[in-house]
């Protein structure tokens, strides 16, 4: 039996050795790196062509590059005709919109008093159940109700109906 151990201890150990072999001969380089040759050849004419008059007229349109001329002006949506009046709407519903809605409404929404004291009747709950357990009565009290205070049917009213307790 030592025998069989032996042998298949030798085999492990060979076969580790081959799959070693094998991930050094299989070893990909990491990165590839091209070895053709360069071209710096650029077709460059050797005349320039002449300007289109569609291209002169961009060129003329676009030489203007005053970020103040109204040829530049971008309209948020407010006012289409008056930039001043569009800037000053933008601002202001931005204001209004972010600042005090958002900001404030998240803030007022999240600092609003218990309206339904939902937290003291836990806190009041908790305080309850530790007073009944300090002083060993059950947690809820089957006589929550005085029983001198409460008028139960006769039999005779009940009859034969089926009261589940």
């Amino acid at each position: 039996m030592a025998t069989i151990w032996r042998a298949l201890a030798r085999q492990g150990r060979a076969l580790n050795q081959l799959h070693a072999l094998r991930r050094q001969l299989l070893a990909q380089p990491s990165c590839f790196i091209s070895t053709s040759k360069k071209n710096k050849d650029i077709a460059v004419p050797v005349q320039p062509m002449p300007k289109s008059e569609e291209l002169k007229k961009l060129e003329e349109h676009f030489a203007d590059t005053d970020p103040d001329s109204d040829k530049n002006w971008t309209s948020y949506g407010f006012d289409p005709t008056d930039p001043d009046l569009d800037n000053f709407l933008h601002h202001t519903t931005m204001f209004f919109t972010i600042t005090l809605c958002i900001c404030w409404g998240a803030f007022i929404l999240a600092y609003q008093p218990d309206h339904k004291n939902l937290s003291w009747s836990t806190r009041e709950s908790f305080l309850e159940l530790e007073r009944r357990e300090r002083e060993g009565l059950p947690l809820v009290s089957p006589d929550l109700i005085d029983l001198n205070k409460m008028e139960l049917p006769s039999d005779e009213d009940v009859g034969e109906a089926e009261i589940i307790v």
